[in-house]
């Protein structure tokens, strides 16, 4: 191999090295917990030395608030994702909470986020605060303009719910809970879930003639 080659795979080795580094920070971390987990364990599972770490993270706090960075899963797009849906307001409605359904039970980093969010909130309220804006806002707020349009459209009747959405995502992060507690030890059907919840949604929604 020509010593430019080598020079360059070493290049790309060490671009790609903070990557490795936070995403076994996560399995260390979702393992271990943010207390109990070790540097140096961080390290290991990566196959450096502690030293390595410190070169692209100063602090194992800085390293914890890179990792949530790395692994949130911002919902800004679900506006956009909103105005794309098309037909009567139901099935909008079923088409935008399973995507819901997707990002916040099925999708692990969610799910883990949650679980650090809700374990080390206090000891990080900024990454809560981050957390509710990047997440939260975006996702309630796409889903009272979705069901506000179906009233203004006459679909949908003035519910109460319709101001606060939080009635209307609450169930999926209920079943992500319930999925980061017992996780395969008590399965659970979320298609099933899902389809009790569009019911009552939509029982309890619909205008009616």
């Amino acid at each position: 191999m020509s010593a430019g080659k080598q020079v360059g795979l070493r290049a790309q080795r060490k671009a790609q090295r903070p990557n490795e580094i936070l995403d076994a920070a996560f399995e260390e971390f979702v393992e271990r917990g943010y207390v109990a987990t070790r540097v140096e364990d961080i390290a290991s599972r990566v196959g450096v030395t502690k030293g390595t770490i410190y070169f692209y993270f100063d602090t194992k706090e800085r390293l914890f608030e890179e990792m949530l960075r790395r692994i949130s899963v911002s919902f800004s797009d679900v506006s956009a994702y909103a105005k794309t849906l098309t037909g009567p307001y139901s099935e909008r409605i079923r088409a935008f909470l399973r995507m819901a359904y997707d990002r916040i039970v099925l999708d692990r980093n969610t799910r883990e986020l949650l679980r650090f969010v809700i374990a080390e909130g206090s000891r990080f309220p900024q990454v809560v605060d981050r957390h509710h804006e990047e997440f939260i806002v975006p996702l309630m707020d796409a889903t009272q303009k979705l069901f506000e349009d179906g009233v203004a459209a006459g679909e949908l009747r003035d519910a109460p719910a319709i101001k606060i959405p939080d009635t209307v995502i609450g169930a999926a992060v209920t079943l992500c809970v319930s999925k980061m507690i017992f996780a395969d030890r008590i399965p659970q059907d979320v298609d099933a879930f899902f389809e009790a919840h569009m019911d009552v949604i939509l029982h309890g929604l619909i205008a009616k003639d």
